[in-house]
């Protein structure tokens, strides 16, 4: 059974109703010995207060998608299938252009609550040793004849952790919120692409950490490459942005930075740049790897200031803080813009913020779209 969705949902709805119905009904119509008598009115409680917490936790987790999955949930998905030491390049010394062409099949994506024009597939990584489901969402320009020849800009999304690959459908709402204004010409015909970024127990930081996961290869070679095989897509990074909320802020704002070469664009939602500000992240525990993943380090260390334009939201130290701290060492061709939230760090915040980063992210890349 699956932990998401109704039928679960309604089964722990149902024990919580059996659980205050049995006192109800029992507690005076125990019997034996007075021990026996306490511990069976004792299980009542236990098994009412357990229901409860479970009903409200299942009803959470629907709601923000945390955990896809039981093995999500319990630590037992294995994702990783090897981690080998991939160079700074990430790719094994490798041109991204020379790897072997990857063909997939898709399947259309039947689910209400994920809006439509979903395809889903699950991708093998050559270079990573990562292995995980990627969703895509086309734009309504894609099956028009007049959009035929033409190749599509690319937004890679990334979710928080926990999360699911499909939260940027189910919790954010991106068709209601994005898609009226691709249908009106205001925002640029993007193709979204939202890989597994939960690829164990603990947050990766979206590095490669060799001997454990290759998180930074799986999204901007294996995932990158294997799009831009079955759409009509470049590599190039001109049309390639990358987005994130919570620690995929962090994981976007990071990745585009540390990759001109493969992203142009990219959008943190109450991002930080302290790898140690998401508890129990592997790049924390790390103080090489945790300087190496600092975003404000990656800009002031860079030898040449990366072409990338960033978009930072938040309110106060969560993501505008940290934005601001990028804007005052950024030096051009590295751009970054801020803007202002108010309402904490939750789902409708950053839901509420996707037309304006849809549209910012078309300025930042129409002259390439």
């Amino acid at each position: 059974m699956n932990l998401t969705g109704n039928t679960f949902f309604v089964i722990t709805v149902v024990l919580v109703v059996i659980a205050v119905l049995l006192p109800l009904l029992l507690w005076s119509r125990v019997r034996g010995p007075a021990l026996a008598r306490g511990a069976s009115r004792l299980f009542m409680v236990l098994f009412a207060q357990a229901t409860a917490v479970l009903v409200v936790f299942v009803s959470v987790n629907n709601a923000n998608g945390l955990y896809d999955s039981w093995g999500d949930l319990l630590g037992t998905s294995d994702h990783v299938e090897s981690a080998l030491d991939l160079g700074p390049t990430g790719t094994g010394g490798k041109q991204i252009s020379s790897l072997p062409r990857v063909v997939q099949e898709f399947e259309k994506v039947r689910d209400p609550s994920l809006g439509g024009g979903l395809l889903k597939t699950r991708l093998k990584g050559a270079v990573s040793g990562v292995q995980g489901e990627v969703y895509v969402w086309l734009p309504p320009q894609y099956g028009d004849p007049a959009y035929a020849n033409k190749k599509f800009p690319v937004v890679e999304v990334l979710s928080g952790f926990p999360g699911s690959s499909k939260n940027w459908f189910r919790t954010l709402h991106f068709q209601d919120r994005v898609q009226p204004l691709i249908e009106s010409g205001r925002v640029a015909p993007f193709i979204v692409v939202s890989p597994r970024t939960m690829l164990g127990d603990k947050d990766t930081g979206y590095a490669n950490i060799p001997g454990k996961v290759n998180a930074d290869s799986w999204l901007t070679v294996d995932v990158r490459k294997m799009v831009a095989d079955n759409f009509r897509v470049s590599l190039s990074p001109e049309n390639w942005a990358i987005a994130g909320y919570s620690a995929g802020a962090h994981g976007a704002a990071k990745l585009a930075l540390q990759h001109p070469d493969r992203y142009s664009a990219a959008v943190s939602l109450s991002g930080y740049n302290d790898p140690a500000a998401e508890k129990g992240s592997l790049t924390a525990k790390d103080p090489k790897l945790r300087l190496e993943n600092d975003v404000l380090h990656i800009l002031k260390s860079a030898k040449t200031p990366p072409r990338v334009s960033l978009l930072a939201t938040g309110e106060g130290p969560d993501g505008y803080g940290p934005g601001l701290a990028l804007q005052r060492v950024a030096k051009p061709p590295t751009v970054v813009h801020l803007k202002a939230t108010k309402g904490g760090h939750v789902t409708p915040v950053w839901s509420r913020q996707l037309p304006y980063a849809f549209e910012w992210l078309t300025q930042q890349m129409r002259p390439r779209v």
